[in-house]
């Protein structure tokens, strides 16, 4: 089973204090992102790290502020989360399955055990974790490195994940 590291939506503009679209609290998971990165590099783990890259005017803005606009500092992963051979895939969608690449992507890297985090954990990772469990892979969400914007829809989200055969798992687990 080869299991590959998702690390889903983890820039600036969501994980700063200054950025377009801060997600509170989300630069205090920045450390864990890092090793999580870094140990899947070190294991020779494949690594996917999904980027919002939106244009100026993106649809999307009508219904959040603006964004991750492609070329910016926001649109930009912070430098503690980078790591050697992440495959760097952007979107334009909340949901990385609406882009034919995406899907693409898992089976060329046969992903069957999907280790998932990042940010938002009630939107991107969401849409990205339920997507993955419905094409018949393993999931498991590293319940202490993401961040939501609500917590009561965090909640919701991650009882529908389990019950759907998802698993909520650590750093710690993953790490050791």
């Amino acid at each position: 089973m080869a299991t590959v590291f998702f690390d889903i939506d983890t820039q600036i503009d969501f994980l700063m204090p200054a950025g377009a679209l801060y997600v509170p609290e989300a630069e205090r998971i920045i450390p864990l992102l890092a090793a999580l990165n870094r140990h899947a590099a070190a294991q020779g783990i494949p690594q996917v790290s999904t980027a919002d890259a939106h244009a100026e005017n993106d649809p999307e803005f009508r219904s959040w502020p603006a964004h991750c606009v492609a070329g910016t500092l926001g649109q930009r992963k912070p430098d503690a989360t980078l790591a050697p051979g992440q495959i760097l895939f952007e979107k334009v969608t909340l949901n990385a399955f609406d882009d034919p690449r995406f899907p693409a992507l898992l089976e060329r890297l046969d992903a069957r055990r999907c280790v998932v985090y990042g940010v938002v954990t009630e939107v991107c990772v969401r849409h990205a974790a339920m997507g993955m469990l419905a094409s018949g892979r393993r999931v498991e969400i590293v319940a202490d490195a993401v961040k939501e914007l609500s917590a009561p829809n965090k909640d919701s989200f991650l009882a529908a994940f389990t019950a759907a055969g998802g698993v909520l798992t650590s750093s710690a687990s993953i790490l050791t």
